[in-house]
């Protein structure tokens, strides 16, 4: 937490001040800069290149449980909570649409009602 903190600010302060502030080495911090990535975080990548793929094709309509199931269909073994966590981080969130529906049936037999309020409204 503290190594991201001072690669996120070393453009505007020094890494040895923050290294300082922080109180951790600058050796340590340039070996942690130094590591390769993790194979978690190289696995996220890759099931997140998924995603946004499966995402795009389909309309952005899935949402984590379907998504899973598309990733599973597509051999990757992912569970729904990591699908989750990865689609949340990065903002993908499904497009949620509904049907038209139809609440007026003006092609009815029955009479037209008069405007009562109108009436009313001109007595007084």
């Amino acid at each position: 937490m503290r190594f991201a903190f001072i690669r996120e600010h070393r453009d505007r302060w020094s890494i040895d001040r923050l290294c300082r502030v922080s109180r951790v080495s600058t050796r340590g911090y340039r070996a942690w800069v130094s590591r390769p990535v993790c194979q978690r975080q190289r696995t996220d990548l890759k099931v997140l290149a998924h995603i946004r793929e499966h995402y795009a094709l389909n309309n952005q309509t899935y949402g984590r449980p379907r998504m899973t199931a598309e990733l599973k269909e597509a051999g990757l073994n992912v569970g729904e909570r990591r699908v989750g966590r990865l689609m949340k981080v990065n903002g993908i969130r499904p497009v949620r649409t509904r049907r038209h529906k139809v609440t007026t049936d003006s092609r009815h037999s029955f009479g037209i009602a008069a405007n009562i309020a109108h009436t009313i409204s001109r007595r007084n």
